[in-house]
């Protein structure tokens, strides 16, 4: 598999994750197509499945190496990792309180970020394509590091981190349509505006691969600074999104099963 791959520069790879992800988004949107409304046990299943996919990656794909790197440069190795973490994790809280946006099933008077007068349908589009920002991001990094690092990220734990996301942006893609099926809106528009919160991924993902490719030595504080931002959307959004409804039994599950699902993804293919 790894020889079908040799012949892209990892900037091209990192594009190509990044469209495959965002495919599966439209994927998930396009189940509203199908079912007018699902059960909030299941939707609650995936997103917490979501989350544990999100945690794993930051860990396996990201942070691990990260640290790995870090030790290899013989500074102070727990540095670039750490300061990176807090990086990624500060700059979405920061896009957190100035992007407009709305999560599914609040009401307008709760939307988060700065004031604006935006409709409830871009909202709500906006607060998914937060999420999909750090996604993006960190398969980016992951390809681009395999222009200067390529012992430390092997091609399969680069693929395996994009199928892992691509996995958990099925459940998201859905998250966003079936709400704006239940706001009025017709099947079309409700997926076309679902899928549309994922064209983010592949631009993060190109510009990720750039900079690192560009710039080799912010690759630990990269592959840190990506970890840091889908914790942040864990622990902000997703976990609590899974379990406001009173699912938490099953939403715990399904994060247990995602992690579970990373995990083996990760150690088998990379």
């Amino acid at each position: 598999m790894t020889e079908a791959f040799s012949s892209f520069s990892p900037v091209t790879l990192a594009l190509f994750a990044g469209l495959f992800t965002y495919l599966l988004t439209a994927l998930g949107a396009s189940g509203v197509l199908f079912i007018r409304q699902a059960s909030s046990r299941i939707l609650d299943l995936m997103l917490g499945s979501a989350a544990g996919i999100m945690i794993a990656a930051s860990f396996w794909s990201l942070l691990a190496p990260s640290i790995e790197l870090s030790e290899k440069s013989g500074g102070i190795k727990w540095l670039p990792p750490a300061l990176g973490f807090l990086l990624g994790a500060g700059f979405l809280r920061v896009v957190d309180m100035l992007l407009p946006h709305l999560h599914p099933g609040l009401s307008e008077s709760e939307t988060e970020g700065i004031k604006t007068s935006l409709k409830k349908t871009t909202l709500l589009v906006l607060a998914v394509t937060l999420h999909n920002i750090p996604e993006g991001l960190a398969i980016g990094v992951a390809f681009g590091s395999l222009a200067t690092q390529g012992e430390t990220i092997s091609l399969m734990g680069a693929v395996s981190l994009a199928i892992g996301i691509g996995i958990q942006n099925i459940p998201e893609g859905l998250a966003i349509s079936l709400p704006l099926r239940g706001e009025g809106f017709s099947r079309g528009k409700s997926f076309f505006y679902g899928q549309l919160s994922g064209i983010v991924e592949p631009v993060a993902a190109l510009l990720g691969a750039v900079a690192v490719s560009m710039v080799q030595p912010i690759l630990p504080y990269a592959l840190s600074f990506a970890a840091g931002a889908m914790i942040y959307v864990v622990v902000e959004e997703l976990i609590p999104e899974s379990q406001a409804k009173g699912n938490s039994d099953i939403a715990t599950t399904g994060t247990i099963i995602g992690f579970t699902v990373m995990m083996v993804l990760d150690v088998a293919l990379g």
